[in-house]
């Protein structure tokens, strides 16, 4: 190989090492985080009235939106949705209000 090929190569070599830079990701307490994901919340299938009697009163009600009609009830720690009168999808809040 000519001292040509040999510093073309060199320099080709040089230009494509990489410096591997991190940051550091600070997680949320997993034990308080598992005690609020394990906390029950209403199931597909249920109506409202069985909803209600079973978590109480939610702090606020919204919809109905498009069609076909969708609902969401929120309470503390999550969010209720409704297709009409029946459970849709129930959603665990990651932050409890303030």
């Amino acid at each position: 190989m000519t001292p040509v090929k040999i510093a073309v190569l060199s320099s080709l070599l040089a230009l494509s090492v990489d410096v591997a830079v991190a940051d550091t990701l600070q997680m949320p307490d997993a034990s308080a985080a598992s005690e609020k994901w394990n906390q029950p919340v209403p199931q597909k299938g249920l109506s409202k009235s069985q909803v209600e009697a079973k978590f109480g009163n939610p702090a606020s009600r919204s919809g109905p939106t498009g069609t076909p009609p969708i609902y969401y009830w929120e309470y503390d720690a999550f969010t209720v949705y409704f297709e009409g009168d029946y459970v849709i999808h129930s959603v665990h809040k990651y932050k409890q209000p303030s």
